[in-house]
């Protein structure tokens, strides 16, 4: 079986960093790289593109809202053309500069508020596809299954590839826990092993109240601000060598 693993990348700016994002460059099979409204910035950006092609790692796009100061979490009153100008200013940034390094943009990860705005609305996941689509339409979306983005992506003939987050809760109907409340963020090293081997094994999950659910997903993500992230990341590809799965990147598994 391949599976990708990837993380979110790039999201400091200037001297300032989430995390040693050359050393998960040399553990993950995909990067989702902040694109410079959340996080990021050209420099940031050059020197992730840099790294990943160095390092064989597929590249992607991984774009937010423009609130540096909220992180890209906060959920903003914006338009939905103005979500749609937002993402492909973001995508087309990193597009270009990959090019310059003679390299590709594989696939697409929105981040955070953008993504669970996008995800409420049928209307707005298909504006934001079809968008996707004319730019590239060989770009991979990253979606959790079953979702309003999944089904928009297939609408807009574009692949996709779903997502196992390992750091985070789920809830009995599939859907992430609310980062705020408690046990939302998995730090424990061993909670993370567990649930990944769960997952690799016969691809379910233990929700937050304990029940079991089907978890359809070829690739694991885990955040780069999680703390311990870089350990908790090492764990993850430690799990899917041992049970004689093969990284491989996004642009290889989606559908």
């Amino acid at each position: 079986m391949k599976i990708d693993l990837n993380s979110d990348m790039g999201e400091g700016f200037g001297p300032y960093r989430l995390c040693d994002d050359d050393a998960m460059m040399k553990i993950v099979s995909s990067a989702n790289i902040a694109c410079g409204f959340h996080g990021g910035d050209p420099d940031t950006m050059g020197r992730m593109v840099r790294l990943a092609k160095l390092n064989g790692v597929g590249i992607g796009a991984h774009p937010g809202l423009p609130d540096r100061l909220g992180f890209g979490r906060r959920e903003l009153p914006f338009q939905a053309d103005e979500l749609r100008q937002q993402m492909l200013y973001q995508l087309g940034a990193l597009m270009a500069i990959a090019k310059a390094e003679r390299v590709a943009v594989s696939h697409i990860s929105f981040h955070a508020a953008m993504g669970n705005m996008v995800n409420r609305d049928p209307v707005l996941a298909d504006l934001m596809m079809d968008a996707i689509a004319v730019v590239d339409a060989t770009l991979v979306v990253f979606v959790t299954s079953g979702s309003v983005i999944e089904q928009a992506a297939k609408r807009a003939r574009l692949k996709t590839l779903a997502l196992f987050l390992a750091d985070r809760a789920y809830d009995a109907g599939g859907r992430l826990v609310t980062r705020g409340l408690p046990g939302a963020v998995i730090k424990d090293e061993a909670a993370v092993r567990a649930r990944v081997r769960k997952f690799l094994l016969d691809g379910s999950v233990e929700t937050i109240d304990g029940a079991v659910i089907a978890m359809p997903a070829r690739s694991i993500l885990v955040h780069s601000d999680t703390p311990g992230a870089l350990e908790l990341a090492g764990i993850v590809r430690g799990e899917i060598e041992a049970t004689g799965a093969t990284l491989a990147p996004a642009a290889e598994l989606a559908d």
